[in-house]
């Protein structure tokens, strides 16, 4: 790597790195172009040259903390072989991840930055790729075997994701009786019943 590419990519992480920090401090109201710029110390125009805007640098923050959580999940589920252990091992992979990375589950859940992905899908995707990829070859054989329920695999994805999310966002934003504790608990195995095949 020359000299000059490695200095590119460590202008990069510092922005990403000062960016979650601003969010993690400030929260979203805090994440602003002028705080990242402050704490990170790179001028304006190279975070434009690296990342096109501030949503740009937003959307690449986010694809980082996707790729992370995938990355989790993925090595949750290799060393499983049945269908149950797996899903029960990515329900809690998933949720151990935001309770270690709380400022990155807020801001991958936050609903003001969603709307910044609708034009970075493709770099969302490209960041997760080989780690998703690794998911469905361990999720399909199951599926082909009857042991988790044939479904589209969008709806195989929320009916495993969206109890997580939902019970990861009460959580974060300290919603009355949303401790996250019972979620590892109870949310496994009835995740687990919801998308039970037949033949498991």
């Amino acid at each position: 790597m020359g000299t000059k590419q490695a200095r590119g990519k460590e202008t990069v992480a510092r922005l990403l790195d000062a960016a979650m920090e601003v969010y993690g401090e400030r929260g979203p109201e805090g994440f602003t172009m002028t705080a990242v710029i402050e704490r990170s110390g790179v001028s304006v125009g190279s975070l434009y040259h690296h990342f096109g805007s501030f949503s740009g640098l937003a959307a690449a923050l986010y694809a980082r903390s996707t790729a992370e959580l995938t990355a989790e999940l993925a090595a949750a589920v290799r060393s499983k072989r049945t269908a149950r252990t797996g899903i029960q091992a990515l329900v809690t992979a998933y949720l151990r991840w935001c309770v270690d990375n709380r400022d990155q589950a807020h801001f991958m859940l936050a609903l003001p930055y969603l709307g910044t992905l609708s034009s970075h899908v493709d770099q969302v995707m490209a960041a997760n790729a080989a780690d998703y990829s690794a998911i469905n070859a361990w999720v399909l054989p199951h599926v082909e075997a009857g042991r988790i329920r044939p479904m589209p695999q969008n709806l195989l994805e929320c009916l495993i994701i969206g109890p997580i999310t939902e019970t990861v966002t009460r959580w974060l934003i300290r919603m009355p009786g949303a401790d996250i504790e019972p979620a590892f608990k109870v949310l496994p195995e009835r995740i687990w019943e919801s998308v039970r095949g037949p033949a498991a």
